[in-house]
């Protein structure tokens, strides 16, 4: 357990520590670029490495613990994309409020899908 812990603790280091930098190189606007970016990245980089746990090539549990709790749970943000998407609304925005949350999520599920079948390539 304590092992398990590590793992998500150094793959959470690292996947918020690479939020920030996307984050500070994607220059400041009224659109949220930068978390539909890791959203997206992340929801990708997910389903593959769920995909390469699944067919055994990642086989060590820290390791997959790292990759997909740690690593792709601290570079994603969906409470950072729901705050998003209320201050959009708030901001009398509401059209592109609704348009990111649904490009969100449609881009999303779109990347999860690619991520799983980039693998069986």
């Amino acid at each position: 357990m304590f092992l398990n812990c590590i793992a998500v603790g150094c793959g959470g280091f690292i996947g918020s520590v690479l939020l920030y930098l996307v984050g500070n190189a994607v220059s400041a606007s009224s659109f949220p670029w930068a978390t539909l970016a890791v959203n997206v990245v992340g929801s990708f980089v997910l389903a593959a490495i769920a995909a390469l746990v699944l067919r055994g090539v990642v086989s060590d549990g820290e390791l997959s613990l790292m990759l997909r709790v740690g690593l792709c749970g601290g570079f994603t943000t969906f409470s950072t994309f729901s705050l998003e998407v209320a201050d959009l609304a708030s901001r009398g925005a509401v059209l592109g409020a609704v348009g990111y949350a649904v490009l969100t999520c449609c881009l999303c599920v779109a990347a999860a899908i690619a991520g799983g079948m980039v693998t069986k390539a």
